[in-house]
C-alpha cells in the first residue's frame, strides 16, 4: 500500500490502519523520551558525587551531540534506501547498550574501582558510542510520521512527536527522582532495560513506511536541501534554540541545588518535580494546541511565538530564587519549547518536498545535535567561570535574537492547502 500522496487524505480501512501505526510510533517514541529523560534530575549530581566539575559534566551530552552532528544526516538518508524501521530499531538497542556502559562506570566511579582521568574517559566514551547509534532513532521517527501524513495535517502529525517527547518529559524526571532514593545511577540501568524493550516492541509491532524498492522521483542531496528555500534560515534556528534550551538542562540541577541548598537526593527530586510541571504543559501544547493552530495559522507566526514565550522563559530563569518562580518560568519555557519544535519540523518537512522526507530529517537531527554539542560546553563554561544566572541570561538573548531575524527575514515557507471543513 502506497503512501498517500500530500493532498490526499486517506479514507476507510487506510485511515483506520494510518492510525493505528501513529498511535504505535507514539507510543515507541514517548518510552524511549521516558528513557532519556529519566536521567534529566540526577546527572548534575551524579557527576559531582563522581567528583567532577561542571564543564566535565557538560562534556557527556557535548560528545554524545557531536556523533548525533555526524551520523544524523547519514541514518536519515539510508532509511531512505533500506526501510524505517531496521533503523529505528537499530538506534534504540545502541541507546540501550550506551546507557547500560555508562551506568556501569558511574559505578565503578561510586565504588572507588574507577577514579580521574580514566573514569572521566570511559564516561565520554559510553556517551560516544550512545550519539552514534541513537542518533537514528529521532530523524527515523520524523521521518515515518512524515510518510504517514499528509501535507494538510504535516504540522498536527509532528505534534503527535513533540507531545510523545513531551510526555516522556512528565514522567521520566519523576520516576527518575524516585530511583535516585534507590541510588543515583539506578536511574541509568532503568534507561537501558527500558530502551531494550521499546526495540523490541518496535520491532514486533510496528509496520514499515518506506520500502526499500519505493521510488525516490523527487529526491535530491542533502547539499541541495541545504540552499533550498527557508531550510538554512530554519535549521539555524533548530540548532540556535536547541543550543539555548539544553544549556538550561544542563545546568537547572546546579541551579536549584546551589540555590535552595540540596542535598544531591533532594536536588534530584526537586528538579523532577519542576520538569513534571514543565512537561505537562509542553504535552498539553504539543498533543492539542498545536493541531488547531497549525491549521490556521503559518508557520512564520507560531515560531515567531514560540521563540517569544521560550526567550522571556529564560530570562525570567535568572531572577527566580525559590521553588515556584523557577518552576513558572521552566513553564514558560516549556510552553515556547511546545510551540516551536513542531513547528519547525513541519516548516522544514515541507520545504523538503516528497521523497526528501528521511534527508531533512536527519539534517534538522543535525542541527539539534549541533545546539545540543555546544550548549552544554558554553552553558556549563558560563555557570562555572561567569555567575550561575549567566546560562539563562545568554540563552534568552539567543532566543530573542533569532526572533529578530526570523522578524527581518520573514522565510518564504510553503503552506498546506487547508482542508475541507477548516
Amino acid at each position: 500500500m502506497s503512501r498517500p500522496t500530500p493532498t490526499e487524505a486517506p479514507q476507510g480501512p487506510q485511515a483506520g490502519s494510518l492510525k493505528r501505526t501513529k498511535l504505535l510510533l507514539f507510543l515507541t517514541i514517548f518510552i524511549a523520551m521516558l528513557g532519556l529523560s529519566v536521567l534529566f534530575p540526577v546527572i548534575g549530581p551524579l557527576g559531582r558525587e563522581l567528583k567532577l566539575t561542571p564543564a566535565q559534566i557538560g562534556w557527556f551530552s557535548t560528545a554524545y551531540s557531536l556523533m548525533q552532528f555526524l551520523f544524523s544526516p547519514i541514518w536519515g538518508s539510508r532509511s531512505e534506501r533500506l526501510g524505517r524501521r531496521p533503523i529505528l530499531v537499530m538506534g534504540l538497542i545502541g541507546f540501550a547498550v550506551s546507557f547500560g556502559l555508562f551506568g556501569l562506570f558511574a559505578s565503578l566511579g561510586l565504588g572507588g574501582q574507577l577514579g580521574g582521568p580514566a573514569l572521566f574517559a570511559l564516561l565520554v566514551g559510553a556517551r560516544v558510542v550512545g550519539g552514534i547509534f541513537s542518533s537514528a532513532t529521532l530523524p527515523t521517527a520524523q521521518a515515518m510520521m512524515a510518510d504517514l501524513s499528509t501535507e494538510n495535517d504535516r504540522a498536527a502529525s509532528m505534534g503527535l512527536i513533540g507531545a510523545a517527547f513531551g510526555l516522556g518529559v512528565v514522567f521520566g524526571p519523576a520516576i527518575g527522582g524516585l530511583l535516585s532514593s534507590i541510588s543515583l545511577v539506578a536511574p541509568v540501568y532503568f534507561s537501558a532495560g527500558l530502551a531494550v524493550l521499546t526495540a523490541a516492541a518496535a520491532l514486533l509491532t510496528l509496520p514499515e513506511t518506506r520500502r526499500a524498492t519505493e521510488p525516490h522521483e523527487n529526491a535530491v542531496n542533502r547539499r541541495t536541501l541545504l540552499t533550498r528555500g527557508a531550510i538554512p534560515l530554519l535549521l539555524v534556528v533548530s540548532a540556535l534554540s536547541t543550543l539555548a534550551s539544553v544549556g538550561m538542562e544542563q545546568t537547572i540541577a546546579f541551579y536549584v541545588q546551589d540555590t535552595l541548598r540540596l542535598t544531591p537526593e533532594g536536588t534530584a527530586r526537586t528538579v523532577g518535580g519542576m520538569l513534571v510541571v514543565f512537561g505537562l504543559l509542553a504535552a498539553a501544547v504539543q498533543g492539542g494546541a498545536i493541531r488547531p493552530l497549525s491549521r490556521r495559522v503559518a508557520p512564520t507566526p507560531l515560531i515567531l511565538l514560540g521563540l517569544a514565550v521560550m526567550g522571556t522563559g529564560m530570562l525570567l530563569i535568572q531572577s527566580a530564587h525559590a521553588y515556584w518562580p523557577i518552576t513558572a518560568a521552566l513553564a514558560l519555557v516549556g510552553v515556547g519549547s511546545a510551540i516551536l519544535s513542531p513547528t519547525l519540523s513541519a516548516a522544514l518537512s515541507l520545504s523538503a518536498g516528497d521523497g526528501n522526507q528521511g534527508a531533512v530529517a536527519g539534517l534538522n537531527s543535525s542541527a539539534l545535535a549541533l545546539g545540543r554539542m555546544t550548549g552544554p560546553l558554553l552553558a556549563t563554561g558560563l555557570y562555572q567561570h561567569v555567575s550561575i544566572g549567566a546560562p539563562y541570561v545568554v540563552s534568552g538573548a539567543v532566543l530573542l535574537a533569532l526572533l529578530g531575524l526570523m522578524l527581518l527575514t520573514r522565510p518564504p515557507i510553503p503552506q498546506a492547502t487547508p482542508a475541507a471543513g477548516h
